[in-house]
This record gives C-alpha cells, structure tokens and sequence, in this order.
C-alpha cells in the first residue's frame, strides 16, 4: 500500500489525540451552543496547524501502527475492535515520507504515536528508530513530538529525550480507580507516571550535552475527559501535581466521545465546554500560581460551565478588598481577571514612570479592561467605565 494512503487511513482518528494544536477552546455560538471545529485543509494526510518553539507551524500527526495489543475501553485502536481495518508503516518507510514532506514544505514538525504490538519496549524500539533514521540519516532538525509507551525502560525513555524536542505518554485517568475503568490492562503508577519522572529525574541531574540540540524534551500527557464518572477536582489534583512536581510544560483534556464497537459506545459524550474549563484552570496552576484549594468547585468537585474558574475566584475573595494597580505584586496583578503576564508586565513596566489613574491609562499600554473593573483600584480609587465617546475621543 502507498504510504500517503496509509497516512490517510490513520489520520481518520488523529484529531482525538491533542498535542500542540493552536485552539484548544471551542467554538461558542451567541446562545451558547459549542459549535462544531472546522476541518483544517490536508487533515487527510493528518498534518495539522500546531505551536511549536514559539511559531503556528504544520506538523505531521500520526502512528507507525492502529493495531494494538492494549483492550483500552474508550479507543479506536483497541484490541478486538474488528470492524476498524488496521494499517501499519515501517520506521523506515515513515522516516522517508517524513522527510519528504519536510523538503517540499508541506511540514516542520512530527507527532508520532503507535499502538502497541509485542509489548511496550518493542513498540519504543520502532519508535526510537524511525526519529533516529529522520535525524541521522536525513539530517531533519524540525520540531519532533515523540510518544512514550506504556511498558517502555529507563533507557528507551533516556535515548527518547536525546532525540526529541517533545516527550508525552497519556495518562488518560487522573487515579488507579478510574483507569481500572477506563483502560483495565494499564498500570498507572508504574508505567504511565514514572517514565515522566524519568524525564524530570533527567532534566534534574545531568546536563543536555548529548541531546540532538542541546535542550532537554518539555514533557506533557493527557486525560480523557468524562468517560468513568472522575470528577473535576480528581483530575486538576492530578494536573497541578504534575506542574509541581515533575515540570509538565502542559496537560491536555480531551472530551469523552463514544466510538462504535467499543466498550463504552453507549456513554454519553462529554462537553467541550467542561474541556475548556479544565484547560483554563490547569493554566492557573502553570502560569497563574493558583493552587487546587483555590478552583471553584461545587459541593460534586465539578467547577462552574457558565463561567472561567479566574473569574469565579475574583468574585469571592476580590469584590470587597480589590487590587490596588500601583502597588500590587506580578503575582496579586495575576490573580485579576483580564491580567496575564504580558500585561502584568506592561503594568509594572509603565508603574517606574509614574502613576495609572483610569482605565484609560491602561489600555493605551495593551492592557484589556472590559473584565478587571469590578476587581482593582487606580490611585485608590474604583476606575469609572469609559463611555464610547470618551474612548473615541482618546484615540
């Protein structure tokens, strides 16, 4: 079989593994229906608009095999699913095509993943040639995404981090209890989390000099949202964890859609907006310096649909003791809702040259106001909304 056709086959079911995508919040209608994403031009061969090293650029995403020795409840490449035609690429075969695309531009970037066919280390072995053939024998040095695979040893994992620049293996439950439901033949401690504690446990202790360009891989996994019944509050404790304690640069959501001829294909889909508030959360922790104590969770540990977790906690505890924009710290600046580092920065920055005293003043260096208004003051004073006129007449 031609390998584009191949890629084809396989690139059916990429969308549900997320990893770099640009959106990651889904599309919402005026009455607030969750609309459908639209389908970027050449997902047929899997290719797929990513960042990656601080730029939106096309990345390959597929798998070197969709056969699969692993009966995981909720996948299209389980074992014994017979109604899926599998498809299979040799390392080499993939390299080729990889670096192909590579020259005529069509790519920058490659996600690979594989089902698991002669346990884990077997399946590691192909993974870690195909990305050793695209570096060495075709000299690639575009961004690499490799998957880590359940079963895989503390070497496979060290030689992986030499060649990639992006290490992940998917969790998919944030416990013990919920992956026995979710996928019965995984272990979670000792296959899914120690191989990112190998990462961290190297990025801690040796320095990157034999890695392909002198950098240690980011690491990142991912959950299955709403499949088995966890709650909100189980999976962000196991999110704010891994941001503690073993340095993920991300930890994706992807909400439970049931799939034909698979265990769980009568449970309900999950919303994409519960997907989004886990990812606005999960920020919090990573760049906001919110810890778990402080996500708005109902009595259940689900947090609120109609509203952003910041926005949730701005009301309870910044109301009636406001931030004073002139004094407060990066990290009080970040706690207000409409405030990211970026204009935290540019508040600090425009503070050494004197005093912001209206919501004009900030806006004119970047800074977004239509949500702080109710949570700051300026000069020790709550800012008065700008009318229309007023903003017409600044500019």
């Amino acid at each position: 079989m031609d390998t584009l056709i191949k890629l084809q086959d396989i690139a059916v079911n990429m969308h549900l593994e997320p990893a770099e995508e640009v959106q990651t919040s889904p599309a919402v209608a005026p009455c607030g229906q969750v609309l459908q994403r639209e389908r970027q031009p050449q997902k047929e061969l899997g290719i797929f608009h990513a960042a990656a090293g601080g730029h939106t650029v096309p990345i390959l995403k597929t798998m070197l095999t969709t056969a699969c020795e692993r009966n995981c409840f909720y996948c299209p490449f389980r074992a014994g699913r017979n109604s899926y035609r599998r498809t299979t690429v040799k390392p080499e075969e993939m390299a080729k095509v990889t670096a192909d695309m590579a020259r005529a531009g069509l790519i920058r970037g490659l996600f690979l993943s594989s089902g698991i066919i002669g346990g884990g280390v077997k399946t590691q072995d192909r993974l870690i040639k195909t990305v050793e053939i695209l570096r060495q024998q075709y000299g690639f040095r575009g961004y690499i995404h490799l998957k880590i695979m359940p079963g895989a040893d503390q070497a496979q994992v060290e030689r992986a981090a030499q060649l990639a620049d992006r290490l992940s293996i998917n969790l998919e439950a944030p416990n013990d209890r919920r992956l026995h439901l979710l996928a019965p033949m995984k272990q979670f401690g000792e296959e899914l989390v120690r191989p990112l504690q190998w990462v961290q446990q190297l990025r801690a202790s040796q320095t990157p000099a034999h890695t392909w360009n002198g950098k240690w891989p980011s690491t990142v996994t991912q959950f299955v949202v709403g499949a088995v019944g966890e709650s909100d509050v189980e999976i962000l404790s196991t999110s704010e964890h891994l941001y503690r304690h073993e340095r993920l640069t991300r930890t994706y959501f992807s909400a439970f859609s049931p799939i034909e001829d698979t265990p769980l294909e009568n449970v309900a889909a999950a919303s994409p907006l519960r997907e989004h508030r886990l990812y606005q959360a999960s920020f919090l922790f990573r760049d906001y310096g919110f810890t778990l104590e402080e996500m708005p969770f109902d009595d259940s540990g689900y947090l609120p649909l109609d509203e952003d977790p910041k926005l949730a906690w701005a009301k309870l505890n910044l109301f009636e003791t406001p931030v004073e924009i002139n004094q407060a710290s990066r990290d009080e600046l970040l706690r207000v809702p409409g405030i990211g580092p970026k204009s935290a920065h540019a508040i600090l920055t425009a503070r050494r040259k004197g005093t912001l005293r209206d919501l004009r003043d900030l806006q004119q260096i970047g800074v977004r106001t239509g949500r702080l208004e109710n949570y700051v003051t300026l000069a020790g004073a709550r800012p008065r909304r700008l009318t229309q006129s007023r903003l017409n007449f600044s500019l």
